[in-house]
């Protein structure tokens, strides 16, 4: 308990904003997996599912555009608590009959869920540029790294819960537990998060919503299409496609994204030992190599797939390999931003950012859905490749990082 006390203020608000970010990413990730589930058994088609997400990711955009403006106006802490209060209804919206859970319905409580996500995510990214000094490159890549990777195994770990409850509980039991534990994390947020913390220290106008920084525009742009060659073919195609073509049930599916995406985390949490070799700041070329080197795999895995050759084994492994190498891509990512923002009203370049990562999600699922149900499984991983090879065309436009 000394040791709690001595620690300074800020970093004690960021913990505890660090510690709602992993609350919430645990209802998150365990509730996009029971609708997939859910909704695939109740016999929706693969675009339909997708369709339950459109407004979760359309309202991702526009969150993060309009959040990180509400961040550096109001504070970070009051951005994190609307969050969870948002997340607690929507979950609520799903506990009824299920008579009532209609596309549209669903697309409504999903449109808050995503609202939610994205005040928490803007929050706590924004949050590790106000704890590390200028200069400390190195540092700060660790602390990001740290936070996104953690954030991702959380996440892996809501895949299998939610797996699990669809198991236990059934849809209306899990949601309700969800929606339970965290309105408990809520009012402990209400009562500890008094800092404002990230606060500008001029108040921004509506019309600092868009970057001008062209460093911020191109890493956005790069973000938008490798988000969109991950959930191109991750967020319906996959766990369709292993229920139907593999016949796994709830538990087997929940369970195998869960472990990918608890990898996926891990190695995020390791980028900077990969990545960051020497004292050297990090090049432009960094972030384009990296993608070009992940553009191959899902290439090789469509290859495999419409040879015909050990398909689930090349899946598996292939899905694992894409895995580790998305992540190193994502970890740079997302400590590229956190450098590359103003220290002041931070919310504003990271808000940005992750609108276009929202948009490059909202194309990706929509696309999961549609092209999966008219193709399959290999062109969906040939649009993914595509996807990642504009990503790492842009990235050569970065500008080179000072110490």
């Amino acid at each position: 308990m000394k040791l709690l006390a001595n620690i300074p203020q800020d970093i004690k608000q960021y913990l505890i904003v660090t510690g709602n970010y992993w609350a919430f990413t645990l209802t998150d990730g365990a509730l996009r997996m029971l609708v997939v589930l859910y909704f695939h058994h109740l016999g929706y088609s693969p675009l339909s599912i997708a369709m339950l997400f459109l407004f979760y990711e359309i309202f991702g955009v526009v969150t993060n555009l309009i959040g990180g403006w509400l961040g550096a106006r109001l504070g970070l802490n009051r951005t994190m608590n609307i969050g969870l209060a948002l997340q607690v209804i929507a979950l609520l919206m799903l506990a009824v009959p299920s008579e009532w859970l209609s596309v549209v319905y669903v697309m409504a409580a999903q449109a808050l869920s995503g609202i939610a996500k994205d005040l928490n995510k803007m929050s706590a990214k924004s949050s590790i540029k106000m704890l590390v000094a200028q200069g400390q490159e190195g540092t700060l890549f660790k602390w990001v790294a740290i936070l996104t990777g953690s954030k991702n195994a959380l996440k892996g770990v809501g895949f299998f819960l939610g797996g699990l409850l669809l198991t236990l509980l059934e849809f209306k039991g899990a949601v309700l537990l969800m929606a339970s534990a965290l309105a408990l994390v809520w009012f402990y947020s209400l009562h500890a998060l008094k800092s404002d913390l990230g606060k500008a220290k001029v108040k921004p106008k509506f019309t600092d919503l868009f970057s001008k920084s062209p460093a911020i525009n191109t890493l956005s742009a790069a973000r938008l299409f490798l988000f969109g060659a991950r959930d191109v073919w991750f967020v319906v195609a996959l766990p369709v496609y292993l229920s139907q073509t593999f016949n796994w049930d709830h538990w087997w599916v929940g369970g195998f994204l869960a472990l990918w995406v608890i990898g996926y985390g891990g190695v995020q949490s390791l980028a900077p030992k990969v990545i960051k070799r020497s004292d050297r700041p990090i090049a432009p070329s960094e972030a384009a190599n990296w993608a070009f080197a992940l553009a191959a795999i899902p290439l090789l895995i469509a290859i495999a797939l419409y040879a015909n050759w050990f398909i689930q084994t090349s899946i598996v492994i292939g899905l694992f390999i894409f895995g580790v190498v998305f992540a190193l891509n994502s970890s740079l990512h997302s400590f590229l931003i956190v450098n590359l923002a103003d220290a002041d009203g931070v919310s504003l370049d990271v808000g940005f950012y992750y609108m276009a990562n929202a948009m490059g999600r909202l194309i990706g699922t929509v696309l999961s859905g549609w092209v999966y149900q008219l193709y399959g499984l290999e062109a969906c991983l040939f649009i993914s490749c595509a996807f990642i090879m504009l990503a790492g065309a842009i990235s050569l436009k970065l500008p080179k990082l000072q110490h």
